[in-house]
């Protein structure tokens, strides 16, 4: 086998907004591995200034790889174990390599059969912008909403109140994402808040480290609270087992990119599924080639809740894509 990169810049068609900031562009590298004429590519989606493996030897680490990519499985899997991104795009690549075409986990999904629900991303702004977005996803037809929240509160939760009077919990659920955007004593106002609202779940209510903290928040909430950042650079299996032991959180949420790819995925799910935690799978700002593959994993875990994966149609100068999003399903295009 032979390997090589590239760096590509994914271009927001509308700056994204979120608690750390606006994002006007998005850098992601590419992996393509060749043997006997085939090719598999894979997207090692890192995430700058939030990926644990964000360092200043991120493509030396790449350029290892591409030169080690006869290594033994094993050896490449602890060699990258502090880059769960380029893991992932390894993942996928071979994967691809085996599978052929758009392929990655052949199942109903890739035969165009059956579709996964997905949630509709409101991205932070100001009110008429939110409130714009969010009339677009219930003119398409969605049925689970999530808004990052965390700036402004006062307006988000005016719009959600709005959105729940119009629309009550067996109609539309809602979600929020805060990304780390409370202190522990505005978290426990707010999660009284949401309650009131009936909102479904909120992620990451104050920033990810605070273990004690989180966990007594959990512990008290009426709101479910999923843990998100809070994930990340958790590698070892038996500190994700203490971490979920010692939190006790409703849900976690899976970027497979940020928590070692597919196998760092199944790791989590089967501890959180020992401990009858919830869990669902999001992309993280992926190009359609990692949503792709993304898509086609968690078709595969039988998850029935409404997953995270509607981030294709972001940016400007995207490939394309092989998904195709009718309401909140989405379809895999066998084209």
């Amino acid at each position: 086998m032979t390997a090589k990169y590239y760096q590509y810049l994914l271009k927001f068609k509308r700056p994204g907004g979120t608690s750390r900031g606006v994002l006007y562009e998005k850098e992601t590298f590419f992996l393509e591995i060749s043997e006997n004429g085939e090719k598999g590519i894979g997207e090692c989606a890192v995430f700058r200034g939030l990926s644990f493996d964000d360092w200043p030897d991120y493509e030396d680490k790449l350029k290892w790889l591409c030169e080690n990519i006869n290594v033994d499985f094993e050896v490449l899997k602890q060699e990258l174990k502090d880059f769960p991104s380029i893991w992932f795009g390894y993942e996928q690549a071979v994967l691809n390599l085996k599978n052929g075409k758009n392929l990655y986990f052949p199942s109903e999904f890739t035969d165009g059969k059956t579709p996964i629900i997905i949630n509709g991303l409101i991205w932070m702004g100001d009110v008429s912008f939110m409130e714009e977005q969010i009339q677009e996803k219930l003119d398409q037809g969605f049925h689970c909403i999530k808004l990052k929240i965390g700036v402004n509160w006062k307006s988000e939760q005016e719009i959600l109140q709005k959105l729940r009077q119009k629309f009550p919990e067996n109609q539309l659920e809602l979600r929020v994402d805060a990304n780390g955007g409370f202190t522990k004593d505005e978290a426990k106002i707010v999660l009284q808040q949401l309650a009131d609202l009936y909102i479904h779940s909120i992620e990451q209510p104050i920033k990810a480290g605070n273990w004690n903290d989180m966990a007594e928040l959990c512990a008290e909430t009426p709101t479910p609270i999923a843990l998100d950042e809070e994930l990340i650079g958790i590698i070892d299996f038996n500190e994700k087992k203490k971490l979920l032991k010692n939190i006790k959180p409703q849900y976690i949420i899976l970027k497979p990119a940020l928590v070692g790819g597919f196998s760092g995925c199944d790791e989590w799910i089967s501890i959180a599924e020992s401990k009858n935690t919830g869990w669902w799978i999001t992309s993280a700002l992926e190009s359609n080639i990692g949503l792709n593959a993304i898509a086609q994993y968690t078709f595969t875990k039988n998850n029935t809740m409404p997953q995270g994966l509607g981030t294709g149609g972001l940016f400007t100068n995207n490939y394309e894509s092989h998904l195709n999003l009718k309401g909140d399903k989405l379809y895999f295009d066998r084209k």
